[in-house]
């Protein structure tokens, strides 16, 4: 892609996302969303081929979708209050519609179909995009409006998301899939404990994204996209090859690493509200994906050649991918959890 269309495009991504936080008008917030999905379709483009073709056109006619009935919802709410201001819908019906828009634009299941076909599709780079940034604005959202959301709606889409995102994640080898997976149910987790703490939810969502952006520049800077590439890496990458298994283990939700904090301090605070069920249910889908997570780990760090010589080794080329803040992220990642009562003090 030209460096000045690419510019231009990463702006408008980031304007966008930040007009939806910002806002306090839904039509702003509508036009935001729609400057979102406009600029992310050429970032997901940026090789152009058949597959990215495919996924682009998925992408765009689910955003589309949402994107319609979120106008709806607006006019229907507006019908009712008298005004465009973002706050407390009135209408059951305006308050069930929007959140059905922000769960088709976050990939929560019913409506997950999407996110493992277009993030297969397109390079692992908008794939980062896809599955981070992308997650922002419809959360802000619903954050926003929580306080009006159908407890019993939201509550049966996040237990889907967290039993699909395990369930699909199971049988697969391509490693851009595994992430969307886990992406659903990480959403699925998010959206569970935002209407009993919204606070939890900007925890989880921003060490999601640490351990998401993570994973990927890992497979960016060893261009690896499925399992077996993966189990090759040892050979030509070890050290980068171990904090892939650790950062997979984080995000499996396994202690000591950083991402047991907010599974356990949401576990913690639905069992505050007497609801005991529910965090067991998750605790125990949650063993899926830390099945499909530890499979990825032995076979990235457990399968090594019989012998490693040259005929067995990769060739050694200088790496040319430099990745500034991959130290950063993986600090992130993996070693946060003693900070779990400071950052409890401040929720």
């Amino acid at each position: 892609m030209n460096p000045f269309i690419s510019t231009i495009t990463l702006m408008t991504l980031i304007l966008s996302t930040t007009t939806v936080m910002i806002s306090s008008h839904w039509l702003f917030a509508w036009i935001g969303f729609e400057m979102n999905m406009m600029a992310m379709i050429p970032i997901m483009m940026k090789n152009p081929n058949p597959r990215a073709t495919e996924a682009s056109t998925k992408y765009f006619l689910t955003q589309t979708t949402a994107s319609m009935l979120l106008m709806m919802a607006i006019i229907i709410n507006s019908m009712y209050s008298g005004q465009w201001t973002i706050m407390k819908l009135f209408n059951p019906t305006a308050s069930t519609l929007m959140a059905t828009a922000m769960a088709i634009k976050l990939g929560l299941a019913p409506f997950h179909f999407w996110v493992p076909e277009v993030a297969q599709g397109i390079p692992l780079t908008s794939g980062l995009i896809l599955l981070t940034w992308q997650k922002i604005a419809p959360l802000s959202i619903l954050y926003q409006i929580s306080p009006s959301i159908n407890l019993h709606l939201m509550l049966t889409m996040s237990m889907l998301s967290i039993l699909i995102g395990g369930w699909g994640g199971l049988n697969q080898t391509q490693l851009r899939k595994i992430m969307a997976y886990s992406s659903i149910a990480h959403m699925g987790w998010m959206t569970t404990i935002l209407l009993y703490n919204p606070s939890l939810t900007l925890l989880n969502l921003l060490i999601y994204i640490t351990m998401t952006f993570t994973m990927f520049m890992l497979l960016i800077q060893n261009s690896t996209t499925t399992t077996l590439l993966l189990s090759q890496t040892w050979n030509k990458a070890p050290i980068s090859t171990t904090f892939t298994a650790l950062t997979l283990l984080s995000m499996g939700g396994l202690p000591p690493l950083s991402g047991f904090m907010p599974k356990w301090m949401i576990i913690q605070e639905l069992t505050k509200n007497n609801a005991l069920i529910m965090p067991t249910f998750m605790a125990i889908t949650a063993l899926l994906n830390l099945y499909f997570y530890m499979r990825l780990t032995y076979s990235t760090a457990l399968t090594l050649f019989p012998s490693t010589n040259n005929m067995k080794m990769k060739w050694q080329f200088q790496p040319t991918k430099r990745m500034t803040l991959l130290p950063t992220a993986i600090v992130m990642s993996t070693m946060l959890l003693p900070l779990t009562p400071m950052i409890s003090t401040l929720l």
